[in-house]
């Protein structure tokens, strides 16, 4: 959904407002540059799932860990560099999703609001890395 694995590591139960039929996030820990992600079916269902099987509603993070009280970005990372994914990085899926966002009609502003790209003199870091056809 164009997170940054920071902003999955430190995701709040509070921040995820999740039902069987739609789900969206609030992520960014920038006071001012929090933003809300609305799930499609594809990330909502086992994002739900799994909520509903991890039973402890009353944790703070989403994503627990056994070592600590969330799931960190080391871990996502140790993750990542499973086989199946190994060719694949978070940002990789950023862009991809940034791309096919573009190419789907949303206007870079758009793009750039919703990935939480926005800096504080309000041009877009995304001017720099668009991808041309």
């Amino acid at each position: 959904a164009g997170c940054r694995v920071s902003e999955v590591s430190w995701l709040q139960m509070t921040h995820t407002h999740m039902d069987p039929e739609e789900g969206w996030l609030h992520v960014g820990n920038k006071e001012s540059k929090g933003r809300d992600i609305h799930l499609l079916n594809k990330a909502r269902k086992p994002l739900y799932t799994y909520l509903q099987t991890t039973g402890d509603t009353g944790r703070t993070y989403v994503f627990l860990s056994q070592r600590s009280e969330r799931l960190t970005e080391e871990a996502i990372h140790y993750w990542s560099q499973r086989e199946l994914i190994e060719d694949l990085t978070f940002l990789d899926l950023r862009h991809d999703f940034a791309h096919r966002a573009r190419e789907a009609g949303w206007s870079l502003a758009e793009v750039a609001n919703y990935l939480g790209d926005v800096p504080n003199n309000g041009v877009s870091a995304l001017q720099s890395t668009v991808r041309s056809n």
